[in-house]
Protein backbone atom coordinates (compact mmCIF):
# COMPACT_ATOMS: atom_id res chain seq x y z
CA UNK A 1 0.00 0.00 0.00
CA UNK A 2 1.51 3.60 -1.33
CA UNK A 3 1.49 6.59 0.92
CA UNK A 4 -1.21 7.67 -1.21
CA UNK A 5 -3.86 5.57 -0.59
CA UNK A 6 -6.37 6.17 1.98
CA UNK A 7 -7.60 3.26 4.69
CA UNK A 8 -11.27 3.04 5.60
CA UNK A 9 -12.99 0.68 7.60
CA UNK A 10 -14.42 -1.28 4.55
CA UNK A 11 -10.94 -1.33 2.88
CA UNK A 12 -8.65 0.85 1.19
CA UNK A 13 -9.87 3.75 -1.23
CA UNK A 14 -7.59 4.94 -3.79
CA UNK A 15 -6.30 8.44 -4.29
CA UNK A 16 -8.81 9.32 -7.46
CA UNK A 17 -11.53 8.11 -5.68
CA UNK A 18 -10.57 9.95 -2.51
CA UNK A 19 -10.56 13.06 -4.89
CA UNK A 20 -13.85 12.43 -6.11
CA UNK A 21 -14.99 12.16 -3.12
CA UNK A 22 -13.52 15.58 -1.91
CA UNK A 23 -15.34 17.50 -4.88
CA UNK A 24 -18.49 16.05 -3.73
CA UNK A 25 -18.58 16.98 -0.44
CA UNK A 26 -17.97 20.52 -1.60
CA UNK A 27 -21.22 20.80 -3.58
CA UNK A 28 -23.00 18.43 -0.86
CA UNK A 29 -24.33 18.93 2.91
CA UNK A 30 -22.32 17.81 5.35
CA UNK A 31 -25.25 17.22 7.89
CA UNK A 32 -28.13 15.81 5.39
CA UNK A 33 -25.93 15.23 2.15
CA UNK A 34 -28.34 18.06 0.51
CA UNK A 35 -27.86 21.04 -2.63
CA UNK A 36 -25.62 23.65 -1.64
CA UNK A 37 -25.91 26.89 -3.01
CA UNK A 38 -24.45 30.00 -2.85
CA UNK A 39 -26.60 33.31 -1.83
CA UNK A 40 -24.48 35.86 -3.05
CA UNK A 41 -26.73 39.26 -1.34
CA UNK A 42 -25.43 37.76 2.04
CA UNK A 43 -22.39 35.94 1.12
CA UNK A 44 -23.39 32.50 2.45
CA UNK A 45 -23.16 28.87 0.72
CA UNK A 46 -26.38 27.26 2.60
CA UNK A 47 -27.64 24.01 2.40
CA UNK A 48 -31.49 23.85 0.61
CA UNK A 49 -32.81 21.28 2.34
CA UNK A 50 -31.95 21.82 6.19
CA UNK A 51 -30.44 25.42 6.21
CA UNK A 52 -27.30 24.60 7.33
CA UNK A 53 -24.72 28.08 6.46
CA UNK A 54 -22.04 26.01 5.34
CA UNK A 55 -19.59 29.68 4.41
CA UNK A 56 -20.43 32.93 5.19
CA UNK A 57 -18.67 36.20 4.11
CA UNK A 58 -17.38 35.18 0.96
CA UNK A 59 -15.52 37.29 -0.98
CA UNK A 60 -18.01 39.20 -3.61
CA UNK A 61 -16.18 39.79 -6.88
CA UNK A 62 -19.07 41.42 -8.91
CA UNK A 63 -19.24 45.06 -9.23
CA UNK A 64 -20.14 47.91 -6.37
CA UNK A 65 -22.56 49.05 -8.22
CA UNK A 66 -26.18 48.13 -10.00
CA UNK A 67 -27.29 48.11 -13.44
CA UNK A 68 -30.89 47.69 -15.10
CA UNK A 69 -30.02 47.54 -18.74
CA UNK A 70 -27.22 47.10 -21.29
CA UNK A 71 -27.16 51.10 -21.94
CA UNK A 72 -26.64 52.01 -17.85
CA UNK A 73 -24.32 48.79 -17.36
CA UNK A 74 -22.06 49.91 -20.48
CA UNK A 75 -21.69 53.66 -18.62
CA UNK A 76 -21.28 52.39 -15.57
CA UNK A 77 -18.56 49.53 -16.33
CA UNK A 78 -14.65 51.19 -15.75
CA UNK A 79 -12.80 48.56 -17.37
CA UNK A 80 -11.92 48.09 -21.24
CA UNK A 81 -12.58 46.01 -24.39
CA UNK A 82 -11.99 42.91 -24.02
CA UNK A 83 -8.17 41.82 -25.85
CA UNK A 84 -8.72 40.62 -29.16
CA UNK A 85 -5.97 39.21 -31.50
CA UNK A 86 -7.32 41.25 -34.65
CA UNK A 87 -5.41 44.40 -33.48
CA UNK A 88 -1.64 44.36 -33.82
CA UNK A 89 -1.30 45.50 -29.99
CA UNK A 90 -4.47 43.51 -28.97
CA UNK A 91 -6.62 46.08 -28.54
CA UNK A 92 -4.90 46.99 -25.10
CA UNK A 93 -3.20 50.32 -26.17
CA UNK A 94 -4.88 53.85 -26.10
CA UNK A 95 -6.11 56.10 -28.31
CA UNK A 96 -6.65 59.74 -28.56
CA UNK A 97 -10.02 60.86 -29.24
CA UNK A 98 -10.55 62.37 -32.94
CA UNK A 99 -12.99 64.94 -31.55
CA UNK A 100 -11.62 68.33 -30.33
CA UNK A 101 -13.77 68.73 -27.35
CA UNK A 102 -12.95 68.76 -23.33
CA UNK A 103 -14.38 66.79 -20.73
CA UNK A 104 -17.37 69.03 -20.63
CA UNK A 105 -18.12 69.26 -24.18
CA UNK A 106 -16.58 72.45 -25.51
CA UNK A 107 -14.32 72.68 -28.17
CA UNK A 108 -10.47 73.43 -27.83
CA UNK A 109 -8.74 76.70 -28.55
CA UNK A 110 -6.48 76.58 -31.70
CA UNK A 111 -3.57 76.14 -29.92
CA UNK A 112 -5.09 72.83 -27.81
CA UNK A 113 -6.01 71.45 -31.59
CA UNK A 114 -2.40 71.74 -32.48
CA UNK A 115 -0.96 70.06 -29.33
CA UNK A 116 -3.78 66.87 -29.53
CA UNK A 117 -2.90 66.57 -33.27
CA UNK A 118 0.79 66.27 -32.41
CA UNK A 119 -0.30 63.71 -29.52
CA UNK A 120 -2.00 61.73 -31.99
CA UNK A 121 1.05 61.91 -34.25
CA UNK A 122 3.31 60.50 -31.47
CA UNK A 123 0.73 57.98 -29.99
CA UNK A 124 0.31 56.36 -33.50
CA UNK A 125 4.09 56.35 -33.55
CA UNK A 126 4.57 54.55 -30.15
CA UNK A 127 1.73 52.26 -30.79
CA UNK A 128 4.03 50.38 -34.05
CA UNK A 129 7.86 50.78 -32.62
CA UNK A 130 8.89 48.67 -34.45
CA UNK A 131 8.70 47.22 -37.77
CA UNK A 132 6.73 43.68 -36.64
CA UNK A 133 4.39 45.33 -35.41
CA UNK A 134 4.38 47.67 -38.21
CA UNK A 135 4.32 44.64 -40.45
CA UNK A 136 1.28 43.42 -38.37
CA UNK A 137 -0.26 46.60 -38.31
CA UNK A 138 -0.80 46.22 -42.06
CA UNK A 139 -1.59 42.64 -42.54
CA UNK A 140 -4.30 42.54 -39.86
CA UNK A 141 -5.87 45.78 -41.26
CA UNK A 142 -5.83 44.07 -44.71
CA UNK A 143 -7.49 41.15 -43.31
CA UNK A 144 -9.96 43.15 -42.20
CA UNK A 145 -10.75 44.58 -45.21
CA UNK A 146 -11.03 41.58 -47.29
CA UNK A 147 -13.09 39.94 -44.40
CA UNK A 148 -15.86 42.76 -44.78
CA UNK A 149 -15.61 42.76 -48.32
CA UNK A 150 -16.36 38.69 -48.24
CA UNK A 151 -19.02 38.86 -45.64
CA UNK A 152 -17.18 36.32 -43.20
CA UNK A 153 -18.24 36.27 -39.66
CA UNK A 154 -16.09 37.91 -36.80
CA UNK A 155 -14.47 34.25 -36.06
CA UNK A 156 -13.08 33.79 -39.00
CA UNK A 157 -10.89 37.30 -39.06
CA UNK A 158 -9.68 35.92 -35.31
CA UNK A 159 -8.23 32.76 -36.74
CA UNK A 160 -6.60 33.87 -39.75
CA UNK A 161 -5.06 36.68 -37.69
CA UNK A 162 -3.90 33.79 -35.24
CA UNK A 163 -2.63 32.27 -38.22
CA UNK A 164 -0.69 35.59 -39.61
CA UNK A 165 0.88 36.18 -35.91
CA UNK A 166 2.06 32.21 -36.07
CA UNK A 167 3.39 32.97 -39.77
CA UNK A 168 5.03 36.18 -38.63
CA UNK A 169 6.55 34.72 -35.41
CA UNK A 170 8.04 31.48 -37.52
CA UNK A 171 9.78 33.87 -39.42
CA UNK A 172 7.54 33.07 -42.93
CA UNK A 173 7.45 36.27 -44.60
CA UNK A 174 10.91 36.54 -46.35
CA UNK A 175 9.92 36.27 -49.65
CA UNK A 176 6.84 36.56 -49.80
CA UNK A 177 4.49 40.15 -49.28
CA UNK A 178 2.67 40.70 -46.63
CA UNK A 179 -1.09 40.52 -48.58
CA UNK A 180 -0.21 37.51 -49.58
CA UNK A 181 -0.13 35.83 -46.46
CA UNK A 182 -2.45 37.60 -44.81
CA UNK A 183 -4.52 36.75 -48.08
CA UNK A 184 -3.91 33.11 -47.53
CA UNK A 185 -4.32 32.79 -43.88
CA UNK A 186 -7.91 34.11 -44.80
CA UNK A 187 -8.83 31.55 -47.10
CA UNK A 188 -7.35 29.27 -44.76
CA UNK A 189 -9.23 30.41 -41.46
CA UNK A 190 -12.39 30.24 -44.02
CA UNK A 191 -12.00 26.48 -44.71
CA UNK A 192 -11.48 25.65 -41.06
CA UNK A 193 -14.50 27.71 -39.89
CA UNK A 194 -16.67 25.93 -42.50
CA UNK A 195 -17.50 29.23 -44.25
CA UNK A 196 -15.39 28.55 -46.89
CA UNK A 197 -14.48 31.13 -49.65
CA UNK A 198 -13.68 30.29 -53.17
CA UNK A 199 -10.13 31.40 -54.84
CA UNK A 200 -11.67 33.78 -57.58
CA UNK A 201 -13.97 35.20 -54.93
CA UNK A 202 -10.98 35.80 -52.68
CA UNK A 203 -8.98 36.99 -55.51
CA UNK A 204 -10.96 39.39 -55.88
CA UNK A 205 -10.99 41.33 -53.07
CA UNK A 206 -7.84 40.64 -52.42
CA UNK A 207 -4.49 42.76 -53.97
CA UNK A 208 -2.39 39.51 -55.16
CA UNK A 209 -3.57 37.66 -58.09
CA UNK A 210 -4.83 33.78 -57.84
CA UNK A 211 -1.47 31.90 -58.30
CA UNK A 212 0.67 33.70 -56.04
CA UNK A 213 -2.88 33.38 -53.28
CA UNK A 214 -2.43 29.73 -54.52
CA UNK A 215 1.50 29.19 -54.07
CA UNK A 216 1.21 31.06 -50.57
CA UNK A 217 -1.27 29.11 -49.39
CA UNK A 218 -0.29 26.00 -50.06
CA UNK A 219 3.48 26.68 -48.24
CA UNK A 220 1.48 28.76 -45.16
CA UNK A 221 -0.46 24.91 -44.19
CA UNK A 222 2.38 23.26 -45.25
CA UNK A 223 5.36 24.88 -43.16
CA UNK A 224 2.22 25.81 -40.13
CA UNK A 225 0.97 22.02 -40.49
CA UNK A 226 -2.40 23.28 -40.72
CA UNK A 227 -5.12 21.02 -40.69
CA UNK A 228 -7.77 21.86 -43.18
CA UNK A 229 -10.34 19.38 -45.39
CA UNK A 230 -11.32 19.41 -48.61
CA UNK A 231 -14.45 21.73 -48.92
CA UNK A 232 -17.65 20.59 -48.85
CA UNK A 233 -19.50 21.47 -51.76
CA UNK A 234 -22.91 21.82 -49.25
CA UNK A 235 -21.05 24.38 -47.06
CA UNK A 236 -21.60 26.69 -50.11
CA UNK A 237 -25.33 25.75 -50.89
CA UNK A 238 -27.35 27.94 -48.43
CA UNK A 239 -25.00 31.61 -49.83
CA UNK A 240 -25.79 30.66 -53.12
CA UNK A 241 -29.74 29.76 -52.65
CA UNK A 242 -29.59 32.85 -50.79
CA UNK A 243 -28.30 35.16 -53.60
CA UNK A 244 -30.96 33.42 -55.79
CA UNK A 245 -33.45 33.95 -53.42
CA UNK A 246 -34.82 30.72 -53.68
CA UNK A 247 -36.90 28.59 -51.56
CA UNK A 248 -35.79 26.10 -48.60
CA UNK A 249 -37.24 23.31 -51.06
CA UNK A 250 -34.70 24.13 -53.48
CA UNK A 251 -31.88 24.20 -51.20
CA UNK A 252 -33.05 20.88 -49.77
CA UNK A 253 -33.03 19.36 -52.66
CA UNK A 254 -29.57 20.48 -53.67
CA UNK A 255 -28.03 18.82 -50.22
CA UNK A 256 -29.52 15.52 -51.81
CA UNK A 257 -28.28 15.62 -54.82
CA UNK A 258 -25.18 16.56 -53.17
CA UNK A 259 -24.95 13.40 -50.94
CA UNK A 260 -26.71 10.90 -53.73
CA UNK A 261 -23.19 12.31 -55.70
CA UNK A 262 -21.00 11.64 -52.70
CA UNK A 263 -22.53 8.04 -52.28
CA UNK A 264 -21.47 7.62 -56.02
CA UNK A 265 -18.06 8.90 -55.70
CA UNK A 266 -18.88 11.54 -57.98
CA UNK A 267 -17.39 14.71 -55.91
CA UNK A 268 -13.42 13.52 -56.21
CA UNK A 269 -11.30 15.73 -57.72
CA UNK A 270 -13.98 17.94 -59.53
CA UNK A 271 -14.71 21.81 -58.27
CA UNK A 272 -16.58 22.07 -54.78
CA UNK A 273 -17.79 25.58 -55.90
CA UNK A 274 -19.00 24.03 -59.21
CA UNK A 275 -20.69 21.00 -58.18
CA UNK A 276 -22.90 23.22 -55.10
CA UNK A 277 -23.58 25.69 -58.40
CA UNK A 278 -24.73 22.69 -60.53
CA UNK A 279 -26.82 21.34 -58.00
CA UNK A 280 -28.76 24.50 -57.38
CA UNK A 281 -29.59 24.56 -60.71
CA UNK A 282 -30.57 21.39 -61.16
CA UNK A 283 -32.48 21.41 -57.86
CA UNK A 284 -34.38 24.52 -59.20
CA UNK A 285 -35.78 22.56 -62.24
CA UNK A 286 -36.66 19.55 -60.42
CA UNK A 287 -38.45 22.60 -58.54
CA UNK A 288 -39.96 24.23 -60.88
CA UNK A 289 -38.48 27.62 -59.94
CA UNK A 290 -37.11 30.07 -61.96
CA UNK A 291 -33.56 30.10 -62.62
CA UNK A 292 -30.88 30.58 -65.54
CA UNK A 293 -27.25 28.92 -65.96
CA UNK A 294 -26.10 32.59 -66.68
CA UNK A 295 -27.70 33.81 -62.64
CA UNK A 296 -25.99 30.68 -61.35
CA UNK A 297 -22.96 31.53 -63.67
CA UNK A 298 -22.85 35.16 -61.93
CA UNK A 299 -23.67 34.16 -58.62
CA UNK A 300 -20.90 31.31 -58.23
CA UNK A 301 -18.73 33.00 -60.24
CA UNK A 302 -18.30 30.09 -62.85
CA UNK A 303 -18.66 29.37 -66.30
CA UNK A 304 -22.00 28.04 -67.08
CA UNK A 305 -20.54 25.09 -69.21
CA UNK A 306 -19.47 23.63 -65.99
CA UNK A 307 -22.68 24.22 -64.52
CA UNK A 308 -24.62 22.38 -67.55
CA UNK A 309 -21.96 19.57 -67.34
CA UNK A 310 -22.10 19.48 -63.43
CA UNK A 311 -25.41 19.00 -63.44
CA UNK A 312 -26.25 16.21 -65.73
CA UNK A 313 -23.83 14.31 -64.00
CA UNK A 314 -25.45 15.26 -60.82
CA UNK A 315 -28.92 13.87 -62.31
CA UNK A 316 -27.56 10.58 -63.52
CA UNK A 317 -25.97 10.09 -59.68
CA UNK A 318 -29.40 10.89 -58.57
CA UNK A 319 -30.80 8.14 -60.83
CA UNK A 320 -28.42 5.38 -59.74
CA UNK A 321 -28.74 6.19 -56.36
CA UNK A 322 -32.56 5.76 -56.86
CA UNK A 323 -31.81 2.52 -58.50
CA UNK A 324 -29.87 0.88 -55.79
Amino acid sequence: MTDTTIRTYNGEVSEAEAETEEVESETTCPECGGRLVTDTEHGETVCTDCGLVVEEDSIDRGPEWRAFDSAERDRKSRVGAPTTTMMHDKGLSTNIGWQDKDAYGKALSSRQRAKMQRLRTWNERFRTRDSKERNLKQALGEIDRMASALGLPENVRETASVIYRRALNEDLLPGRSIEGVATAALYAAARQAGTPRSLDEVTMVSRIDKMELTRTYRYIIRQLNLEIKPADPESYVPRFASDLDLSDEVERRARELLRNARDTGLLSGKSPVGLAAAAIYAAALLSNEKVTQSQVSEVANISEVTIRNRYKELLEASEVTAAL
